[in-house]
């Protein structure tokens, strides 16, 4: 028995080891890809953290991690030798910072030193076009194509967005492109799309990857596009979309490119609580491994999907107060922080209601840790709406549910389409005739 035991204590220390040597092999390797991949996506997220700090949307920066002088932090990075992007610079100094005057203490570069870094710019543009030159003459396709993706990657990091986007176009122009380098220069492209919030352009520059990775892409290209596809439909509030791509790739996550794991882990989880079933939320979400192996990075969205599925709803509702913040501080899900929180009300609220066929206002509004009033102000806003199939008597207090009847909903819907079939069928019948 004591050799069972210590063989078992042994092979769980060698599980908790292989977790944390992978777990720092992925941090690693997400590092080396953001150094090697522009425009930085990070830095995206860091500079929309940057304008609503100073905007005043997110009013405290420390309750998500972030420091006030993040503007300060941002700003610096994009005029230094790390970036040095000065009509991204010009950018947000004039529509973020000197709207806003008093949300910064430091100074700005000045014009002549961002003109010395457009004059400093131009002449590694030409250096890098000598080199293309050269390598046709002088080497082969490949030599080419590898000039070519450097100006793009130059472009991307130091210039705008129309520049980035010409400079790919040149790659796609190039004869004989194998399906992989068409399929990772439009990746690129559009990822400079989703830098600069071009939504359509990204949109469709992932579209067109997608159909070409279908036709011929290999497991790694499809598997990353999945991820990208994700993202733009949570760009367009297609959150049902999103939520199964998400899903699909929470243990194949590889497209550290374009946001990081936790980030990553945040999406799928805020998606999915919408629209997964009870039971598959429990085994992919709650109990799921990858998930739980970065808990301390994401501690706020966790409980809230805990405390849903636990029915704890006086913790759910409080959870999402602290949840507001992480939505306005990403920028994926900022544009959409009012429907979510509305969304994942609702959805309480129905969970909660499905176990009673009528329930006291306020044993409801005791279990949510609310107010009667309040609660009673959010229930007939949404029972009008049509989201909760409930009504409220508001005389003896009390909340009445009604539950469709899905199997006549069932049979009007098979007559509908019935009816469709046979109009169909007779039209069709008639073109036969003539």
């Amino acid at each position: 028995m004591s050799t069972e035991g210590a063989n078992s204590g042994g092979s769980s220390e060698m599980e908790v080891d292989a977790v944390a040597i992978s777990d720092s092999t992925r941090k690693q390797k997400a590092a080396e890809l953001m150094e090697l991949k522009n425009p930085n996506m990070s830095l995206a997220q860091s500079i929309h953290q940057m304008t609503v700090i100073v905007n005043g949307t997110l009013e405290d920066p420390a309750c998500v991690g972030l420091s006030s002088d993040l503007p300060e932090t941002v700003m610096k990075m994009i005029a230094g030798p790390e970036v040095e992007n000065p009509s991204l610079y010009r950018h947000l100094r004039d529509s973020v910072l000197l709207p806003s005057p008093g949300s910064y203490s430091f100074d700005l570069p000045n014009e002549d030193e961002l003109t010395a870094m457009e004059t400093r710019h131009r002449a590694t543009l030409e250096k890098l076009e000598a080199k293309v030159e050269d390598a046709k003459e002088n080497a082969g396709e490949m030599e080419v194509l590898a000039a070519r993706f450097e100006i793009a990657r130059f472009a991307a990091k130091c210039l705008g967005k129309v520049e980035a986007i010409a400079a790919y176009d040149k790659i796609l122009a190039l004869p004989k492109l194998s399906s992989g380098k068409i399929i990772d220069t439009i990746m690129e492209c559009a990822r400079v799309a989703s830098f600069y919030g071009d939504t359509k352009k990204n949109g469709e520059l992932v579209d067109k990857a997608v159909k070409l990775s279908n036709e011929g892409g290999d497991w790694d290209r499809r598997n990353r596009l999945k991820v990208y596809s994700a993202m733009n439909k949570i760009l367009n509030r297609d959150f049902k979309g999103a939520a199964s791509l998400l899903v699909d790739c929470i243990a194949t996550f590889s497209c550290n490119e374009l946001c990081s794991y936790s980030d990553f882990i945040v999406y799928a989880i805020l998606t999915n609580i919408l629209h997964l079933p009870r039971t598959e939320v429990k085994a992919k979400i709650v109990d799921g491994p990858e998930i739980l192996s970065i808990l301390n990075e994401i501690p706020v969205v966790y409980k809230l999907v805990c405390s849903l599925y636990d029915c704890d709803y006086k913790a759910f509702l409080h959870t999402l107060v602290e949840v507001q913040p992480i939505l306005i501080a990403d920028r994926f899900l900022q544009p959409h922080a009012g429907y979510l929180l509305r969304e994942l009300h609702v959805l309480g609220y129905k969970q909660f209601l499905e176990s009673y066929k009528s329930v006291t206002l306020e044993s409801m509004a005791s279990s949510f840790g609310v107010g009667t009033e309040f609660l009673d102000l959010q229930l007939s806003r949404f029972i009008a709406a049509g989201r909760l199939t409930a009504k409220i008597d508001k005389f003896g207090g009390v909340v009445e549910t009604n539950r469709p009847d899905l199997k006549n909903a069932q049979y009007r819907e098979t007559i509908q389409k019935g009816d469709l079939l046979l109009n169909r069928i007779q039209k069709l019948a008639r073109v036969v005739d003539l």
